[in-house]
């Protein structure tokens, strides 16, 4: 018992030294976390200090010694990952980019997972496994590909915007891809009543769903408080993957439409902030994992199958892909660009892998070297993407040409974020709406949340206080931000956020007083309106014009008194 409860806290103690070391080694080195933690997980495991630990014992400590031990937490990391993906996702979204998600990302994924398949008959796999190998094979990775295309300011250039089509669409094939596995892989009774009893369960998790999330995050909304909110969010998250593990479908599935079901509520925001650290922390114990489990002897011992299977890999993927793309219009460099970014392995190859290994299509031997190789692959998109960006700029310097912007999406077109969703807050979004202005709003308060949201209007519930859920909203495209709530601490917490992420942005604040307003200003409010000196204006003003006094002097009175007022609030002479 003492020993089994040591090797426990051996395992944990060496996963969080890893991430503590890790993460920020990664960040300051600017390379993907993924790459960090695949590498660290080498390191710790039975093929790299795990070797040492017999000889020193303290070794255990820092090392896994057995990797199937972490293996239930590491799969949560892949639920958390599908779970965002789904809850990060717009019908709305998916309708505006249907002709490059469900047509380019369709026509490369299914066309080059073909050559791959094809090729891996020749190599003597069954019709089964060759299926399987070419469904890991074909997804590249969401996570490595669109950060190094911003980093280069590719994302929004029409390569970027391709790329990004394919990854979407390889995102919301995951799912499918892993119900297909388990029917190849003769799971159930038949063929036929495995792929009924995969319906049914899809058709029962979205009618629970539909009925009960809502209800669920409203009475923890209600209650108020972020731990019960938290709480909530991981209730769902677990419970969806339980119950679709139950019916026969796998856990990443059944977290994958909760997300869906909960991408167009109120909550969406203050959910995604609540569950990144949980799911980033479980997502790197998920690549340690697969970094545990990597025979990176294979490559000593056959470097010519590892390389030869990595290279093949990403010049089929990227041929195709440059070859589709010139067929949707890019231009030659910028078709080439986007193929290349779509050659490398991703995560979901580690899942499918294992997916397939479990239910007996692939040999663990030949599923091994399709993890080195696809590792391998991924290791090399940074290069590839550097590459790319040069036969893509180049092209574009060659022609003068000057990449469009990206269409515009609903979750994303720049839009007035109004803070506060109280009686002021929805006389500003009337007043919005009357200028045809688009506006989005947050509130702590329920109740004004449900009320925005029975009326129409994009009013979500969170707390506009945290940097992620200001960005989420738009923030760094918003042309301007109305602060509306009567909370003298939380304005000042909310105006010092807002400027320093986004220093030149018209903020327009409520205050209390003529002292709040000063406070205000002092944090970079571009107005402050104080409620005791603006009420005395509009009754001075009210009084003169029905004295009779002209509206004409009266009114240009009254804004000479209250530019005068703004201006010693912000210590003009």
């Amino acid at each position: 018992m003492a020993a089994g409860t040591e090797q426990d806290y051996s395992n944990l103690v060496a996963f969080l030294a890893t991430a503590g070391i890790v993460a920020p080694l990664v960040k300051r080195l600017k390379l993907s976390p993924i790459l960090g933690f695949l590498a660290a997980g080498v390191v710790i495991g039975p093929e790299g200090l795990g070797r040492f630990a017999g000889r020193r014992p303290w070794l255990n400590y820092l090392t896994v010694a057995k990797p199937h031990e972490i293996a239930a937490a590491a799969e949560l990391g892949v639920v958390f990952l599908l779970f965002s993906i789904g809850l990060e996702l717009s019908w709305e979204r998916l309708r505006l980019m249907r002709k490059q998600v469900f047509g380019l990302g369709a026509l490369q994924t299914v066309g080059a997972g073909a050559l791959l398949a094809g090729a891996a008959l020749a190599l003597g796999l069954t019709a089964n496994g060759a299926i399987a190998a070419a469904a890991a094979l074909v997804m590249a990775s969401t996570a490595l590909v669109v950060p190094v295309m911003a980093e280069r300011g590719r994302l929004n250039a029409a390569p970027g915007r391709a790329v990004f089509a394919i990854l979407l669409f390889q995102d919301l094939m995951v799912a499918p891809v892993l119900i297909g596995l388990s029917l190849l892989g003769g799971q159930g009774p038949s063929p036929l009543g495995a792929a009924l009893s995969a319906c049914a369960g899809v058709v029962g998790i979205l009618a629970v769903g539909r009925l009960a999330l809502r209800p669920l995050f409203r009475s923890a909304a209600r209650a108020g408080g972020k731990d019960l909110f938290m709480a909530a969010s991981l209730l769902v998250i677990i419970g969806a993957g339980l119950a679709a593990k139950l019916l026969g479908l796998s856990m990443a599935l059944g977290a994958f439409i909760a997300g869906l079901l909960l991408a167009e509520t109120e909550f969406r925001h203050e959910i995604e902030v609540l569950i990144g650290p949980f799911r980033d922390l479980l997502l790197g114990l998920f690549f340690v994992s697969v970094g545990l489990g990597l025979d990176v002897g294979l490559l000593v011992r056959k470097p010519g199958l590892v390389i030869a299977l990595a290279v093949g890999m990403v010049a089929v993927k990227a041929a195709v892909g440059t070859g589709l793309g010139r067929l949707f219009g890019l231009k030659a460099g910028a078709a080439l660009e986007a193929g290349l970014m779509v050659g490398a392995g991703g995560e979901f190859a580690f899942v499918i892998l294992q997916q397939a290994t479990a239910s007996h299509l692939l040999d663990p031997a030949m599923a091994q070297a399709l993890t080195v190789s696809a590792t391998l692959s991924m290791f090399a998109v940074p290069a590839l993407g550097a590459v790319g960006s040069r036969f893509g700029r180049a092209q574009a310097r060659a022609e003068g040409a000057r990449q469009a912007a990206p269409p515009a999406q609903p979750d994303s077109k720049p839009r007035v974020l109004v803070v506060g969703y109280g009686r002021v807050g929805r006389l500003v979004g009337e007043m919005l709406d009357k200028h045809q202005v688009a506006w989005v709003a947050i509130d702590r308060d329920f109740r004004s949340v449900e009320a925005g949201r029975r009326a129409g209007h994009q009013v979500f519930y969170g707390d506009a206080s945290r940097p992620e859920i200001l960005q989420r909203l738009g923030l760094d495209d918003a042309p301007g931000v109305v602060l509306t709530t009567d909370d003298a601490e939380a304005a000042e917490a909310v105006t010092a956020e807002i400027k320093r992420l986004r220093p030149d942005v018209v903020l327009v604040a409520r205050a209390r007083d003529a002292r709040h307003a000063r406070r205000l200003y002092a944090l970079g409010a571009t107005d402050a309106v104080p409620e005791t000196i603006e009420a005395s204006l509009q009754l001075s003003e009210a009084v003169l014009v029905d004295i009779d006094v002209p509206m004409g002097p009266v009114i240009a009175s009254i804004h000479e008194k209250r530019d005068e007022i703004r201006k010693s609030f912000k210590g003009s002479p």
